[in-house]
């Protein structure tokens, strides 16, 4: 009898010394599937047989998990974005306020180090492990009358047979409504979330990758025995706008390469007591950079729109590059 799709899960255990798998603490409310990558070689040789030999050899060990995309939530963000930006996973107070702050900064002069996950996989009838995992690219996507969608690629660096850590219970998540994402766009000298642009905020996509990928060194193992920041962060956020005098006027910016500071905030429902600086539960993400490109004006349901992309870049006049803030109600990532 076959494995029963409905069964399958994704479980994550942070991992406390990188490489070295642990038990489950969490069940990812999401889908997907564990992928074996490992590069398995057929040699070619002449050596008198037209029928090609069944010799072979695995000089690469690897394994993948891509997240598919489900509803963005307050609470699970920030697996993906502490296993690809930043180690975040205890929430920072927020005055006296029962909400927690998850900031998670981009690199600029530093690199950053995200946290490693166990991860488990499978379904009824089986389940494997992945360890030493981290995120190498992420997506989140959004469009009116919708939820956020978030989507992310984990990799791994070996796949084995295993059982699922069991009497996990489901974390209560609240999704991420994108009609309720503001859009700010302010000059480079200004604030972020000083200048609200209404009435113009269509659909948006934030596309990252993270920079980080495994260090194929030679110590004895078919598997990468580390991972680095070797490459920079890449970060575009690509923008449907109404083609109103907002949208014009950015045409204006894009053309006089004017660097911007833009920020995306949506809320969420209110903390049991607010805090200090939040009273809601709340995503931000902050970017400075200019913008990249605008299509030529488009229609969605009889309205003209202008596809835009943002591309983030640090800016020495407002010292800023990147930054998404989640805020939750837990006092850590389970």
């Amino acid at each position: 009898m076959a494995g029963v799709r409905a069964l399958r899960k994704i479980q994550l255990g942070q991992e406390s010394v990188a490489g070295t798998a642990v038990a489950a603490t969490a069940i990812w409310r999401g889908i997907g599937t564990i992928d074996d990558a490992r590069e398995q070689v057929f040699p070619e040789e002449h050596v008198g047989y037209v029928a090609p030999l069944d010799r072979s050899y695995v000089p690469k060990l690897e394994g993948a998990l891509p997240m598919d995309p489900t509803p963005a939530t307050f609470e699970q963000l920030p697996y993906i974005l502490t296993a690809g930006v930043k180690d975040v996973t205890t929430g920072a107070a927020d005055g006296a306020g029962t909400d927690k702050i998850y900031a998670y900064t981009f690199a600029t002069t530093a690199k950053q180090t995200p946290q490693t996950f166990t991860l488990e996989g499978g379904d009824d009838l089986g389940a494997e492990e992945l360890n030493f995992c981290f995120v190498t690219d992420f997506q989140l996507a959004g469009v009116s009358f919708e939820a956020w969608m978030m989507s992310a690629n984990w990799m791994g660096r070996e796949v084995t047979p295993s059982t699922f850590t069991g009497a996990l219970a489901l974390v209560v998540v609240e999704e991420i409504l994108f009609s309720k994402t503001k859009l700010y766009i302010d000059a480079i000298g200004g604030s972020l979330g000083g200048t609200q642009i209404t009435g113009t905020l269509l659909a948006a996509t934030l596309n990252v990758d993270t920079g980080q990928r495994p260090i194929p060194v030679g110590d004895g193992n078919l598997f990468y025995s580390a991972f680095d920041q070797k490459l920079s962060p890449e970060i575009t956020l690509e923008i449907t706008l109404e083609h109103d005098a907002n949208a014009i006027a950015e045409l204006v910016n894009f053309r006089a390469e004017t660097p911007q500071l833009l920020r995306l905030e949506c809320e969420g429902s209110a903390a049991a007591t607010p805090g200090t600086t939040y009273s809601n539960l709340t995503l931000l993400i902050d970017l400075a950079g200019k913008w990249e490109s605008f299509e030529k004006i488009g229609e969605q349901d009889g309205n003209d729109i202008r596809v835009g992309t943002f591309r983030a870049g640090y800016d020495l006049t407002a010292a800023s590059f990147a930054e998404i803030t989640v805020v939750n109600e837990l006092t850590t990532l389970p």
